[in-house]
């Protein structure tokens, strides 16, 4: 009989290190997962980083009285140049995707530059880098939520404290990206 309550605590006593084996590697999985989603809208952010200087030469050209509009385009890639962490990034993000609807919609005024060949395939080349962050930020706060969700539900809340993971925090548009753009003559 003590044979069997011996087998019966070291299978039960097994079964919650499976557990905790289990919860951890999976913790450290998400937690890898998002820091590859991050890296992804990384990568996204500097591509359309790189094209927003041909955008703008080439719109320089037509668009000699929007002097506003190219400073801010300036002004928000400087920023995004300079930030690191992710908040940072994320404020600058959408300062520069409000500049650059800008330049997009002053662009509708002038016939010549939206048939420009070189205008429509940087336009192109944005637009499709500007669906790649936003299934990137969308991935990254997916993987964000199910990790959130494992640290702080019961039971592998508990793992996780000991283990020191804490929540993350999500991607979020600023106030001032969710305006809509507003451009005047």
């Amino acid at each position: 009989m003590a044979y069997e309550v011996l087998t019966v605590v070291l299978v039960i006593v097994g079964l919650i290190l499976l557990y905790f084996i289990y919860t951890y590697n999976k913790l450290i999985s998400l937690r890898n997962q998002i820091n590859n989603a991050w890296s992804q809208i990384d990568v996204q952010l500097k591509r359309r980083f790189d094209l927003i200087p041909n955008l703008v030469e080439t719109v320089k050209g037509y668009m000699k009285h929007e002097k506003s509009t190219f400073e801010a385009i300036t002004e928000a890639r400087n920023i995004m140049g300079k930030a690191t962490s992710l908040n940072e990034k994320a404020k600058a993000d959408d300062i520069l995707s409000g500049a650059l609807k800008t330049i997009f919609a002053v662009s509708e005024n002038y016939p010549r530059l939206k048939a420009s060949e070189n205008f429509m395939q940087l336009q192109e080349e944005l637009s499709g880098t500007e669906s790649k962050i936003a299934y990137a930020r969308q991935f990254y706060n997916d993987t964000v939520l199910t990790f959130n969700d494992k640290v702080q539900k019961f039971p592998s809340n508990l793992l996780a404290g000991i283990a020191g993971f804490a929540t993350r925090e999500f991607f979020k548009a600023e106030e001032e990206a969710r305006k809509a753009v507003q451009v005047k003559f």
